[in-house]
């Protein structure tokens, strides 16, 4: 062989294991412009809105969409549309706008769309369209035997059979990035319940959209707020979760992103109406979350229990650790319930999905209180094996869909634990999630607890337990114990609380002569606890009361419109978003001021509202129940002034 010839193959050879040159760079997305008949002014301008959008597009997004745009003007499109992809290589513009684009003007006319300016809206045009194109270009085949056989390793880890949902059918099917189950679960296309990988055709996340053709389908989702994504600086601090996706997906971060507040701002739905609902919350102050699980009872809607989570709060100065359990006035909870804008809690309406379902912000010591107290129903506060990350990042989750979320409560396939989890797998992104499924608060806490995501173990010991504030007990045991205390003292027949606490008031009274100082105490907390009963009592004698003369199409006229006024009146502390005109996503600084003016004027009505609705009630009461209510408070009172005296007498000593 030539010598000459021999040199040229080795050059070869290595010119292969050179870095690539610029000039063999691998080919990349370019728009080229069509430019037969433009001014010298439409060229220079239409080239600059090209080189824009191609400049603010992710590097591995033209990377991955090898292929020449032909961008051309055409008088072709409908009024209404600023610019459409023709084929996938060929892109045409509205022809009407041209002429405000050559002069200049387009940058500071009014769009009348998303985009302020009919410039803006013509970029983000070019940017949603070449989404699309991205999109497609990045579908990938189906998954072979590989995937199947890994899926199947890992479920047999798990001790499972089958597939899971995100795995199903990989064989026949080619994935995009609108296709991916992540980007899906923030979007709001969330997995079907009972049918593993299946999707709602409902998007529920449709309060506080920059542009409500994003809820048209995932594909038109994800070229929406690319755009969002790539023009507007804010986007980090309205849409978080999906920024962070964005973001990890692509590998780059758009330039110039807003510094973002450290709070987040939410309405606290509890029911003092005296405090300002609008709250604020650091995520770096939340140490830990739990699943706060309240006990079944012989309710049919509470038959499986109720799914909430538990937002352990550090207070403010206090580093984070295991002492910020001891803050329970700063701990939140997140509770998925049906919104009923009425008196009536329908079993039917419950089953058709008739009731919204909401996200409620409420304070611990409420929900303690709602449920131990008036329930009779323990708590379990059961600590959630998450990272740091994962923490922040639930809370920025729970935030988001407080402010947007607005769904339909269904008692069997859309309740407090179908939510819950929807909650925690699009806001930690834990892989033990992805194809976790249950409709049942009990059964939920059992598959968290069995993927090493749940620790039961703090309930081992039921003292610890609940010094540590892991359990939260029925006060129905307590009430039994003080019983028990006036039984044996005053030798009373009644054989359970029950029974006690359903004698009239005047006949448990007639005891309280004999008692000494521990069956008075105990006889003062059993009267508190009849005082409460009587007064549950009374209000389901007035919702039936109410219902009866709608039925009849009777009517007191200033009650009724009263309680529909506060029933109407306080949807605003489950669904926020009414309170803002404009804007998406969570509200900024600049919209809290008007938030706080807002709730706390709203605040204030409903204030005044549960007032005047006290008063005209009790006129409505039957003799019977006001009597009742009357001796009750006279009993509290009576028992209270011997209590004293005795304690006095004793020479202050403490209780045994």
């Amino acid at each position: 062989m030539d010598w000459r010839a021999a040199l040229g193959g080795l050059a070869l050879l290595l010119a292969g294991l050179a870095p690539v040159s610029a000039s063999t760079a691998a080919p990349a997305l370019q728009l080229q412009l069509q430019d037969t008949g433009l001014s010298a002014a439409e060229r220079q301008a239409s080239q600059a809105l090209l080189d824009e959008a191609l400049a603010s597009l992710p590097p591995r997004l033209r990377e991955q969409v090898p292929r020449t745009v032909a961008v051309r003007w055409s008088s072709a499109l409908p009024h209404a549309v600023y610019g459409r992809l023709t084929r996938l290589d060929a892109f045409a513009l509205n022809a009407r706008l041209l002429p405000a684009l050559a002069d200049s003007s387009a940058a500071s006319q009014a769009s009348g769309r998303p985009h302020a300016t009919v410039r803006r809206e013509l970029l983000a045009t070019l940017l949603h369209e070449l989404t699309h194109l991205y999109d497609r270009a990045r579908a990938w085949p189906a998954a072979d035997a590989r995937l199947i056989r890994r899926c199947r390793q890992q479920l047999a880890s798990r001790g499972e059979v089958g597939l899971p949902g995100e795995c199903r059918g990989q064989t026949q099917r080619r994935f995009t990035l609108s296709d991916d189950p992540r980007l899906l679960d923030l979007a709001g296309w969330t997995q079907r319940v009972g049918q593993r990988g299946a999707r709602e055709a409902d998007n529920p996340q449709w309060l506080r959209s920059p542009d409500a053709y994003e809820l048209s389908n995932p594909r038109e989702f994800v070229a929406v707020n690319l755009e969002y994504f790539l023009l507007d600086p804010q986007y980090a601090c309205r849409r978080p979760s999906l920024h962070r996706y964005l973001r990890e997906h692509f590998a780059w971060t758009p330039p110039g992103a807003a510094r973002c507040a450290d709070e987040l701002a939410f309405l606290n739905a509890g029911s003092d109406f005296a405090r300002q609902p609008l709250g604020r919350l650091d995520p770096e102050r939340i140490y830990a979350i739990d699943y706060l699980f309240a006990e079944a009872n012989d309710n049919w809607v509470s038959r499986w229990g109720h799914s909430m989570l538990r937002l352990v709060v550090c207070a403010p100065g206090r580093p984070r650790g295991a002492d910020c359990r001891l803050d329970l006035d700063q701990h939140l909870v997140l509770s998925y319930r049906a919104f009923v804008g009425d008196v009536q809690l329908s079993s039917w309406d419950g089953l058709t999905g008739a009731y919204p379902s909401r996200l409620f912000v409420l304070p611990l010591a409420q929900v303690i209180d709602e449920y131990t107290k008036v329930e009779l129903r323990s708590l379990a506060s059961i600590p959630l094996r998450l990272s740091r990350t994962q923490i922040r990042a639930l809370g920025e989750r729970a935030a988001e869909l407080h402010w947007s979320h607005d769904g339909d409560y269904w008692f069997i396939s859309n309740n407090c634990a179908v939510e819950t989890l929807k909650l925690l797998r699009s806001g930690s992104a834990d892989p033990r999630l992805h194809d976790l499924d249950s409709i049942t608060p009990s059964g939920l806490l059992a598959l968290l607890e069995a993927r090493g995501l749940a620790d039961r173990s703090v309930l081992a010991d039921p003292h610890e337990a609940l010094r540590l504030g892991y359990r939260f007990d029925s006060f129905r045991e307590r009430y039994q114990a003080m019983f028990s205390v006036a039984r044996q003292r005053l030798q009373l027949p009644q054989a359970s609380v029950e029974d006690w606490l359903g004698l009239p008031a005047s006949a448990r009274r007639r005891h309280f002569a004999a008692a000494d100082l521990r069956a008075s105490a105990a006889l003062l907390l059993l009267e508190q606890a009849a005082r409460r009963r009587q007064l549950q009592l009374a209000q389901d004698d007035l919702k039936q009361d109410y219902l009866g003369r709608r039925e009849r199409g009777l009517s007191n006229a200033a009650a009724d419109r009263t309680l529909e006024q506060l029933l109407a009146g306080s949807g605003f502390l489950s669904r926020p978003a009414e309170l803002l005109d404009g804007g998406y996503g969570l509200p900024q600084p600049g919209e809290w001021q008007h938030l706080q003016q807002q709730s706390s004027q709203r605040q204030a009505q409903l204030r005044q509202l549960s007032d005047q609705l006290d008063s005209q009630l009790l006129a409505l009461l039957k003799p019977e129940r006001r009597r009742e209510l009357d001796d009750g408070e006279a009993n509290i009172r009576q028992i209270g002034t011997q209590l004293r005296e005795l304690h006095r007498a004793s020479g202050g000593l403490q209780l045994p």
